[in-house]
């Protein structure tokens, strides 16, 4: 695999994201035994992907419900099974068995094991045969209900791993946590490296679900990114699957001060990286039972006002949207030749794309303080990734080993017509947003026949793309 030129960050994106620097206070550093240690001024916002789309309720809310209340669709997990096609393979005995997920956090969540049980008895699905916690990176500090960041990473954990089971329920989950949150920067980077590399060094898991970002232009340099490439590098190596989200904020993404947005497109690391698979996001179109009632499309919710109402509280528009675009620091990798004509020589993102609208949440259960305990619709390109992730544990099954880097296999089953490949030809992924007293649009890209930078090459048919991708995987 070829992965191309590196391009120099602009000396005006160095000057914005050095100014957004000194406006910010960082973090004082965990120091970890191997760990690369990082300079204070090299802060760089990392971010789950995840939106709590709702209230707390006693009882998931159904489809009907949320229309009726919340003027916003949300779904239940199995409807988001049907919706995939995925009764199909666990009716063959394809359920995820003998894989293992790993799930990567920071702080994790105090109650995920009760949160689990509860989502799983509610609508009747099996226990998974391992829940493990592991925190390799150094002991995470005792959970506080009053740290609002806190608060945030355990919704964040309970929605990767309770959907990350819902499309795999046989596959194994090691929720990895990590001391540090990603929103003090390249101070938390060096942790989420070191745990990544204890997972992959000790073979404790075959796909990595990852749903944070950063946008790109807030790295100081080339360099401070290089340096925290360590585990995916490793990753490839030992043919370990390495899943990002791709965000939430669309074409235009959010700046170091977690506040404001870029006013041209740019777009976020890891999804970035040639040795990551990067998920976008699609609203699902679905009726009560899981059925389509129309294509999935590309997600954006910026433009809807009832969402807009419900999540922010104002009729918006505010960026809420799938990431994709043009990286700035790596080029064209070879799996992307066949798509030159929307990337150019850059790496573009996504690669494929899964549910991820707030008009289209999944029911969550939370029981962590700092919060209501109850049924939550939450929503973002966090829920994609660990979607994703059980459908890569699933091939896995199939193939009998571990796939590593996915990315030419759906290159070229997106090339070949393969059914397993749905097409996303509707939607976009522009925003619009008020800053500094004036309205701002970035554009940004349309889904269209073939790969965009909307949806990567589209969205999955489980029950065809499971065995797909388990074939090509296992012969290249």
């Amino acid at each position: 695999m070829r992965l191309a030129r590196k391009v120099t960050i602009s000396a005006g994106v160095c000057a914005l994201a050095a100014a957004a620097v000194s406006a910010v206070s960082a973090g004082p550093a965990v120091p970890v035994p191997g760990a690369k240690t990082a300079s204070p001024q090299a802060n760089v916002v990392i971010r789950p992907g995840v939106v709590r789309a709702g209230h707390a309720s006693s009882a998931p809310p159904t489809t009907a419900y949320c229309e009726a209340n919340f003027q916003i669709a949300c779904y239940e997990p199995t409807q988001i099974q049907q919706a995939y096609n995925l009764p199909t393979l666990y009716l063959r005995g394809v359920n995820g068995q003998r894989s293992t997920i790993v799930i990567v956090d920071s702080f994790g969540s105090p109650t995920i094991r009760n949160d689990l049980n509860v989502f799983d008895q509610t609508f009747h699905f099996p226990a998974p045969p391992s829940l493990n916690v592991i925190q390799p990176a150094g002991q995470v500090p005792a959970y506080d209900p009053s740290n609002s960041d806190m608060v945030g990473w355990a919704g964040e954990t309970t929605l990767d791993v309770e959907y990350a089971h819902t499309v795999a329920p046989g596959a194994n989950i090691l929720l990895v946590e990590t001391p540090v949150s990603e929103t003090e920067g390249v101070t938390g980077f060096p942790q989420i490296v070191t745990a990544e590399d204890y997972v992959i060094n000790h073979g404790l898991g075959d796909v990595i679900s990852q749903s944070f970002s950063a946008t790109e232009e807030t790295f100081p340099s080339e360099a401070t990114l290089q340096s925290l490439r360590g585990a995916y590098e490793n990753a490839y190596a030992h043919h370990v699957t390495v899943l990002t989200a791709s965000g939430d904020s669309g074409a235009a993404d959010v700046g170091l001060d977690q506040s404001t947005f870029y006013t041209y497109p740019v777009t976020s690391w890891p999804d970035s990286d040639p040795l990551v698979t990067g998920v976008g996001g699609t609203q699902l179109h679905l009726g009560a039972s899981g059925q389509h009632t129309a294509p999935d499309s590309a997600w954006n919710d910026t433009y809807n006002k009832a969402t807009q109402e419900y999540i922010f509280g104002n009729a918006g528009p505010n960026p809420l949207a799938g990431g994709g675009g043009k990286s700035i620091f790596f080029g064209r990798p070879s799996y992307q030749d066949g798509v030159a004509y929307a990337v150019g020589n850059s790496r573009g993102v996504p690669d494929i794309s899964m549910s991820a609208a707030c008009n289209g949440a999944v029911d969550t259960y939370q029981s962590f303080g700092g919060q209501t305990p109850g049924w939550y619709p939450v929503c973002g390109t966090s829920e994609a990734t660990p979607l994703f992730a059980g459908i890569v544990a699933l091939a896995d099954q199939v193939a009998g080993h571990p796939l590593g880097l996915i990315n030419p296999s759906l290159y070229a089953l997106s090339a070949a017509g393969a059914p397993g490949i749905a097409d996303v030809t509707d939607g976009n992924n522009t925003v619009s947003f008020t800053q500094n007293n004036h309205q701002y649009t970035v554009s940004g890209f349309s889904a269209a026949p073939g790969y965009d930078l909307a949806s990567g090459v589209g969205t999955v048919n489980a029950a065809s793309f499971v065995p797909e991708l388990a074939y090509l995987g296992g012969h290249a």
